[in-house]
């Protein structure tokens, strides 16, 4: 597939098909910095934490499927539908309406979550307060599809308004914490207007011809993120999913999903944003896909793009397979989840990754033990991620640069038969100062080096290198 992300191409890292294309051929050169003090204030701390954590939960967990996408009647491959509802679009979606009767996460412990992810080094959250199809993980007022709803069973618990419980317990640990809202709602009427049956995942009327219904639609969405930003303590980004919800004016007929928005959908986002942050002064807001000023960094997604790239921007990515829980899941070794961080942060980027919980609010323990082994490398090798910015030639062959402005960071990314490091290995990068310090993170000897062309070659003593074997990536600094 072809990108026009600054003109690079993306390097697909993961197998998962779901909807990367709708990122990967966006056209980064629209991006516009922010003008707001304290939005650029926010954003340069956020650039400088590098790794966060995503959540995507709902009722849709319950039945172990793709979030929200078997609802849209599209003939996609994520959209299939299976199970004993299958036949009828119907009839399956007044079942999986009907989840919200029985989602009951009796084990979620928020705290539990919020420990480990800060233990893995994570400094930020986004969670998914509502997905496409409108279920709202929060107390809204708007709608009683919600999991605060006298229908749901858990709305007795005490904690049933897991998006204040979810957002308090990672503030507590330091984190900057965001909410995910899907702009389109796949449940309300103003959307999918039952006069029209949907075709596909966009409104089922033309906005401009019933006015009036949009604007109710309008408001129905700004209200709910009003509620967001007003009754959920200190919210640091807005994270906006559904990009067909854009104006016009904003599709980008060079990108094949774009071509198929068949209206404007423009749900005012200077209302929005403007309103968000005076609630929340300093607010980032990514409008996902809408290249412009509320689009604070970009998202590829499933992606890895394969250069540096000079504006803020964020790779989502998932531990395992799917957005959302599914029984038997298949997560990515720690060592190449390590390296994909390495990786991101060398071109500019941020990782954000994800993890599902389940219908009883717990994660699969697997996950638990990637974070902790994420954790014990970041330990040592941090101080090469925090803080830093790429540095030319960012990414050559196995290596990776990063600089703090007081040393410089070059990360060996081994092949997954490389369990020690060589003996001898060529830097393509020859520090700043003639008589120069060089070590290896975990490790306080200084090692030898002299000038071989543009780099340097280092010798690395055997007993440093059995001490250090294992190792997902090795930094070496250079002081």
């Amino acid at each position: 597939m072809k990108s026009t992300l600054l003109s690079l191409g993306l390097a697909a890292l993961l197998s998962t098909p779901v909807f990367a294309q709708q990122h990967s051929e966006q056209n980064h050169s629209k991006y516009e910095w922010p003008k707001d003090s304290l939005v650029k204030q926010k954003l340069d701390q956020w650039q400088d934490i590098k790794f966060g954590l995503l959540m995507h939960w709902g009722t849709y967990s319950q039945w172990g499927v793709v979030e929200s996408w078997s609802l849209c009647p599209e003939d996609e491959g994520w959209t299939v539908r299976r199970g004993p509802y299958a036949s009828d679009w119907y009839g399956y979606k007044k079942a999986y309406e009907n989840l919200q009767t029985t989602f009951n996460p009796t084990r979620f412990n928020p705290e539990r979550w919020a420990e480990a992810a800060k233990a893995a080094g994570m400094k930020y959250m986004i969670f998914t307060t509502k997905h496409h199809d409108g279920f709202c993980m929060f107390d809204s007022k708007q709608t009683d599809y919600k999991i605060t709803s006298s229908k749901s069973p858990f709305s007795s618990n005490p904690r049933s308004n897991v998006t204040k419980e979810i957002l308090g317990a990672f503030r507590n640990q330091g984190f900057m914490v965001g909410t995910y809202f899907s702009k389109p709602d796949w449940n309300v009427d103003s959307y999918w207007w039952p006069y029209f049956p949907p075709k596909d995942r966009n409104v089922s009327y033309d906005p401009k011809k019933y006015p009036e219904l949009w604007k109710k639609y309008q408001d129905f969405t700004y209200n709910q993120i009003q509620e967001l930003m007003t009754d959920y303590g200190k919210v640091d980004i807005l994270w906006l999913d559904g990009g067909w919800v854009r104006p016009a004016s904003t599709i980008d007929s060079t990108v094949s999903w774009q071509r198929t928005i068949p209206y404007s959908q423009d749900i005012d986002m200077a209302r929005i944003a403007g309103m968000g942050r005076q609630k929340q002064p300093g607010l980032l807001v990514v409008d996902r896909t809408v290249a412009g000023e509320f689009e604070n960094y970009a998202t590829p997604e499933q992606q890895i793009p394969d250069h540096y790239m000079p504006i803020p921007w964020e790779s989502c990515l998932t531990m395992g397979n799917s957005w959302s829980y599914i029984p038997k899941e298949n997560f990515k070794p720690t060592r190449k989840l390590v390296q994909m961080l390495v990786d991101i942060v060398a071109k500019n980027g941020n990782m954000l990754l994800n993890i599902a919980p389940g219908p009883d609010g717990e994660w699969h323990e697997e996950a638990y033990t990637r974070l902790k082994e994420i954790g014990a490398w970041m330990q040592i090798n941090g101080e090469s991620i925090y803080g830093t910015k790429p540095l030319a030639p960012y990414r050559q062959d196995q290596w990776a640069f990063t600089t703090n402005g007081k040393a410089s960071y070059a990360s060996y990314l081994p092949t997954e038969t490389e369990t020690a490091l060589p003996a001898t290995v060529t830097l393509p990068l020859a520090p700043s100062k003639a008589k120069a310090t060089l070590t290896i993170l975990g490790a306080k000897q200084p090692l030898k080096w002299k000038k071989a062309g543009n780099g340097i070659e280092i010798s690395i003593p055997e007993k440093l290198r059995q001490q250090l074997a294992g190792q997902p990536v090795w930094v070496f600094k250079m002081g």
